[in-house]
């Protein structure tokens, strides 16, 4: 069990370097963008696996106001990873550009900004929902002075990460304004990882303090049953 536990965690870490990594896809070129995006495939497949247990669950226990929330997120994070890959593979010059496909392009390149973007902002929300479980993993976590400083230090970074997100224009893609995403291929690779962690913080902390109002009026997750993703 240690050991399955450790690798959920390994997994989950290595697809979210791998998701910040294929945000930047003018840093890396567009084979290095592909290839990250088969290897997030197969870890999606993999984390699946792993998470099984979720999937058995999803018609077993009470549905609580916290479980429909971390349910819902989840199934539209499948979606958009779903739509991501589907149109990664159909836009691939490099890793399935062997494969016969060739309609549907422009459809193709729709679901690609859809679903990067929305995966982006929902792996985000999906790791702030389990936030506490994981930061609860630290000897000092339960510190109250670690608390106040983690709170405040939280609090700038999702301050600046809501100016990124505007300033960027995040919302843009998100509701897919514009079929075309502005890419700055002079851009600094230490600035727009600092944008893009920070803008990852936003919905973690978001997401983590909404949890914690939910069970602080009492309507947390009980009696769920299954594996959590």
């Amino acid at each position: 069990m240690r050991n399955k536990n450790s690798l959920k965690i390994a997994t989950d870490v290595v697809m979210t370097v791998l998701l910040l990594f294929l945000m930047g896809y003018q840093l890396w070129g567009e084979a290095a963008h592909e290839w990250a995006g088969a290897g997030m495939f197969i870890l999606f497949i993999v984390h699946h696996v792993l998470n099984k247990g979720w999937h058995k669950s999803l018609f077993k226990g009470k549905y609580t106001p916290m479980r429909i929330l971390q349910t819902g997120i989840d199934i539209l994070l499948v979606a958009a990873m779903l739509a991501q890959m589907y149109s990664g593979i159909l836009l691939s010059r490099h890793v399935f550009g062997f494969l016969p496909f060739h309609a549907g392009m422009a459809l193709a390149r729709r679901l690609h900004i859809l679903g990067s973007y929305w995966g982006f902002t929902l792996m985000s929300l999906h790791l702030g929902l389990h936030w506490k479980r994981l930061i609860g993993k630290l000897p000092f976590s339960a510190q109250k002075p670690y608390s106040a400083i983690a709170f405040v230090l939280s609090f700038v970074i999702a301050g600046y990460g809501l100016y990124v997100l505007i300033e960027r224009d995040i919302p843009t893609y998100l509701f897919l304004r514009t079929e075309f995403v502005f890419l700055d291929y002079g851009e600094k690779i230490f600035r727009f990882y600092i944008d893009y962690i920070c803008m990852m913080g936003l919905w973690v902390f978001l997401a983590h303090y909404l949890t914690v109002l939910l069970r602080k009026f009492g309507a947390g997750e009980k009696n769920t049953g299954g594996d959590k993703q």
